[in-house]
């Protein structure tokens, strides 16, 4: 239909209501299809405002799962209760945060300290004169001149190993005149095989395998060198063992003393045994260890022979093996429980301990420790208070922060 408006006809006013008619008609058209765009533009706002909020919640939720991994990566044995065979030989591994502070001293010996400087000996095993044979001016000869002075210069330099001293001990039969009975002798205690190694043997490879950690075929050579007497890889194995039995009456004196002392740590870790896979368990002060291996069960906890019945404090991660031992007071090491998530979830497992462990009580209480700082060290809480937490029975517990 043309825009231009027909010619008038022979009736205006009629022509003039029709006009009208049709051009609100066709204002009416517009107006519909104006809100008809208003009302998608509308809707595709809203889509790619919804479809904006959604992508901004998962950036959200993968940016949480990125930190989270970046957290879970850079854990390791020194920031986290991994054990160190976790640890990657192929990262490096950071320096040890050190809690000593700068002393101000310069390094090396300090003045007033006990000198160690190796000095001359007063009877040297040998002599040796280095005196001139001829004058260095004119020629004459001194091999008959006293001397005029001289210097002292002595080198201390380690013996060959002797050759092996070799003891036989024949074991002799002899038979009684008077009855005609056969007696033999006794050797001497420790003596039971037709050639072995001596007490001095055993103790050097004992302590280049034990205290100075060498592998068996390195430390049966050294021993060699130094003693002269060649050892057999075999022997040289089984020491750590013959070593390790002869400790029964040391280790017994180490237990007794842990069990008597106020503070103790305690955690496990695996290792590798014979194998297989089992725990090396740990109970130690600041001077005295004991170990054992066994499975992670409180069975095998107490085979230590140290946590059973002991009343003093334990200083321990949240491992549940431990929470039998209801006559001592679990400390929390804060060392492995630094992260504040991590703590605020060791307070509800403390709470639960407490509740277990104080059922017999009137009121269900009872007070676990919380260490808190890095490497054991101790610093004080925000409160300094108790803690109160929710238990998984349904009654009151508390924690007390030190």
């Amino acid at each position: 239909m043309p825009d231009t408006p027909p010619a008038a006809p022979s009736d205006p006013a009629g022509w003039l209501r029709a006009r009208v008619a049709e051009l609100e008609a066709r204002n009416a058209r517009l107006r519909q299809a104006a809100a008809d765009r208003d009302e998608l533009a509308a809707a595709q706002l809203a889509s790619e405002r919804a479809r904006a909020d959604s992508l901004a919640v998962q950036v959200a939720a993968l940016a949480a799962q990125v930190e989270e991994l970046q957290r879970l990566l850079g854990k390791d044995s020194s920031n986290s209760s991994r054990p160190p065979s976790s640890d990657s030989p192929y990262t490096k591994k950071p320096k040890d945060r050190s809690l000593r502070g700068r002393s101000g001293r310069k390094p090396g010996k300090q003045p007033g300290a006990q000198s160690s400087t190796l000095e001359q000996s007063g009877s040297p095993d040998n002599t040796v004169e280095c005196g001139p044979a001829a004058c260095g001016c004119c020629g004459h000869g001194l091999a008959d001149v006293p001397a005029a002075w001289l210097q002292k210069r002595q080198v201390f330099e380690a013996a060959s190993p002797p050759p092996p001293v070799v003891t036989e001990y024949q074991i002799l039969a002899k038979q009684c005149p008077g009855c005609g009975e056969t007696s033999t002798g006794l050797a001497p205690a420790g003596v039971t095989g037709r050639v072995q190694y001596g007490p001095r043997v055993h103790a050097s490879t004992a302590l280049a395998v034990c205290a100075n950690y060498l592998p068996v075929a390195r430390a049966g050579k050294l021993v060699a060198a130094l003693t002269g007497v060649s050892v057999s890889a075999g022997f040289t194995a089984t020491i750590r063992g013959k070593a390790a039995a002869r400790l029964g009456p040391f280790m017994d004196q180490v237990r007794v003393l842990l069990h008597a002392a106020g503070v103790l740590y305690a955690d496990e870790t695996p290792a590798r045994v014979a194998g297989h896979l089992h725990y090396v368990h740990v109970a130690c002060t600041e001077f005295l260890t004991a170990m054992h291996t066994g499975d992670r069960t409180k069975e095998a906890i107490d085979a230590g022979g140290v946590l059973p019945g002991y009343a003093g404090t334990i200083v321990r991660d949240g491992y549940k093996g431990y929470e039998h031992l209801t006559g001592a007071l679990h400390a929390w090491c804060g060392a492995q429980y630094a992260e504040p998530g991590i703590m605020r979830n060791g307070f509800a497992r403390v709470a639960g301990a407490a509740c277990r462990g104080g059922a017999g009580s009137d009121a269900g209480w009872e007070e676990f420790c919380i260490i808190t700082g890095s490497r054991g060290r101790r610093e004080r809480g925000q409160a300094g208070g108790t803690v109160p937490a929710w238990c998984e029975e349904g009654s009151s517990a508390r924690a007390r922060v030190l």
